[in-house]
């Protein structure tokens, strides 16, 4: 079965994104591809690079991005989220003067075609977050 998913919640204020994450690695493990992850509203914090959580709490955008790295899935940030919140794609920083490395290793920002992409493409959609 190919499933998408989209978070709507930041990786700390909600348990969204670590329930997301933990249903990816259920998902991969019985042979299911997971198609993409789609990262919208305050979900665009899943992807902060900056993110520095104490040593004795979870990481969860080093777990996104090992996921990318280690099983190929597709990270994407919502363009008009993540410019919202002054997470900026490198071209966009660099135009209005922002932080040009915001994002985490293996995010992208794209738009909302992506997302509706993934809806079309996938057997199911789940949505993880308010």
């Amino acid at each position: 079965m190919k499933i998408s998913i989209q978070i709507n919640a930041s990786p700390y204020q909600h348990q969204a994104a670590d329930t997301a994450w933990h249903f990816i690695q259920a998902a991969i493990a019985r042979g299911h591809e997971v198609y993409r992850v789609f990262f919208y509203h305050d979900g665009i914090y899943n992807a902060a690079r900056d993110a520095r959580p104490p040593g004795d709490e979870r990481d969860i955008v080093s777990r996104w991005s090992s996921l990318h790295s280690d099983k190929g899935v597709d990270l994407v940030v919502c363009v008009s989220s993540a410019q919202r919140r002054g997470l900026l794609e490198t071209s966009v920083a660099k135009k209005v003067g922002g932080y040009e490395n915001a994002l985490a290793d293996g995010f992208r920002i794209a738009g909302l075609g992506l997302l509706m992409e993934a809806v079309i493409d996938s057997d199911r959609h789940i949505i993880f977050g308010e």
